[in-house]
């Protein structure tokens, strides 16, 4: 079972998270895909997403039945929770209401940019890891 992560392939902050979550991603759950590619246009067909998307989601269970997609600070922890380890255990924040986390999630979202900086384009992948990426 694929789980996708969506990024702002434009993003240093997303960028970074990116790199992160592939270097704790021991079992390979995750894949990617940047906000700006096909992937996104294809899910807005079958999904409901907000016409502006912050930063990241994720969609648990990827084009199966059981698609789920979380926004915000729950998409975070549900990411944090599937790549295991320690990571699981942060996942459990998901125990502070929803309204205080969306709040940190938001003010660091709409600093983003300014605080980790913006490239032009999407990176391309590490070719070692260009298997786990959707356009």
């Amino acid at each position: 079972m694929s789980h996708l992560v969506l990024y702002d392939g434009v993003c240093g902050l997303c960028d970074r998270a990116v790199a992160f979550l592939l270097d704790h991603d021991r079992d390979g759950v995750l894949t990617f895909a940047p906000l700006q590619g096909q992937t996104v246009a294809e899910l807005r067909r079958r999904t409901t997403l907000p016409p502006e998307l912050e930063t990241m989601l994720f969609v648990e269970d990827f084009g199966t039945p059981n698609e789920r997609v979380s926004f915000r600070s729950t998409g975070v922890l549900r990411m944090l929770g599937r790549i295991g380890g320690f990571w699981r255990v942060v996942s459990w924040l998901r125990i502070v209401p929803r309204p205080i986390r969306d709040l940190v999630y938001r003010t660091i979202a709409r600093h983003r940019y300014r605080w980790f900086g913006r490239f032009d384009q999407c990176k391309l992948p590490p070719a070692e890891m260009a298997s786990r990426f959707l356009d």
